[in-house]
């Protein structure tokens, strides 16, 4: 596979009109000018993000697996390194909860442990 054309954020930025429409999902760069009016959502939220990191939008939406299979066809490039923004996923963040959310009870429970034995 070869490798893909690296952009800054400041290239992709210039590509901010409803005739040249680019924008970034997850350090990758997508031209969606001729997707627009194919767009389930309407053209109007890929206008809204023209030229802009749309990560955050897109996955609060929920896109389907359909949906990000489709996209790859819209790819043009990727945010150079020094630019990519490091990404936690969500499962991380999940992950980091439950381990937090366990250690805060165990630590509850061994304080009411050592309240309880020192009566």
């Amino acid at each position: 596979m070869a490798a893909l054309k690296q952009y800054s954020y400041a290239e992709v930025a210039k590509h901010n009109t409803p005739a040249d429409l680019w924008m970034v999902i997850d350090d990758k760069v997508y031209d969606v000018t001729k997707f627009q009016n194919e767009h389930p959502g309407g053209e109007e939220v890929l206008i809204e993000m023209a030229g802009k990191d749309a990560t955050n939008e897109f996955n609060d939406v929920g896109h389907s697996t359909d949906a990000k299979a489709q996209m790859k066809q819209f790819v043009v490039g990727e945010i150079i390194e020094a630019e990519r923004k490091k990404n936690v996923s969500k499962q991380d963040w999940q992950q980091t909860a439950i381990i937090a959310g366990s250690a805060l009870a165990l630590g509850l429970g061994l304080v009411l442990l050592y309240k309880a034995l020192k009566k």
